[in-house]
């Protein structure tokens, strides 16, 4: 009887230390996790901000930041729509349903008529850029981000931030709009 009730109160004890064992490391899984996720934002700010020429402070909307992060060096496709190719208005109605929570048109020229006019020394994250690229309006869109930075699918590099100051985009730049 001695034997039995030594024998429950040590595999008691061998339970309770084990089911200890199992939640700590649960709790240590979820802390790595939530690490891995702090440092990838804070190598998405880092690399953003310097691209944009910022201070990875400024860097706040990290779903914006991810979202262009998943889609950066992604190749131009006439009418493409996803990671495996897209346009510049198809990149602009990924991102706004995906970040912004927002229904937007599908074309360039639709977009610029959804919107209100920006003048370029008033644009804010998130405002719509437009060019008229070979004398043609309205062919090319892209989403403002800070400090005359825009991301958007080039037809010659895909998705990539580019600069308002450059003097090609100073030529063939039409407008800024925000979505109404």
């Amino acid at each position: 009887m001695k034997k039995t009730i030594i024998f429950l109160l040590i595999a008691s004890f061998v339970g309770i230390e084990l089911s200890g064992c199992k939640s700590s490391r649960r709790a240590s899984e979820k802390e790595t996790n939530t690490k891995e996720v702090v440092n990838k934002d804070q190598r998405i700010k880092d690399k953003y901000a310097a691209l944009v020429g910022v201070k990875p402070s400024a860097i706040v909307n990290m779903k914006l930041y991810r979202f262009i992060d998943a889609w950066y060096s992604t190749p131009y496709q006439f009418g493409g729509t996803s990671t495996s190719g897209v346009d510049c208005s198809g990149f602009v109605q990924s991102l706004y349903r995906e970040v912004y929570s927002k229904s937007v048109p599908r074309t360039t020229a639709d977009l610029k008529n959804a919107t209100k006019n920006v003048s370029k020394s008033k644009l804010a994250e998130g405002n719509l850029v437009f060019f008229s690229i070979n004398s043609k309006k309205n062919s090319h869109v892209g989403i403002y981000l800070d400090n005359g930075k825009f991301v958007h699918a080039s037809s010659s590099k895909g998705v990539i931030i580019s600069d308002l100051n450059n003097p090609y985009y100073l030529k063939v730049f039409n407008r800024g709009g925000v979505i109404q």
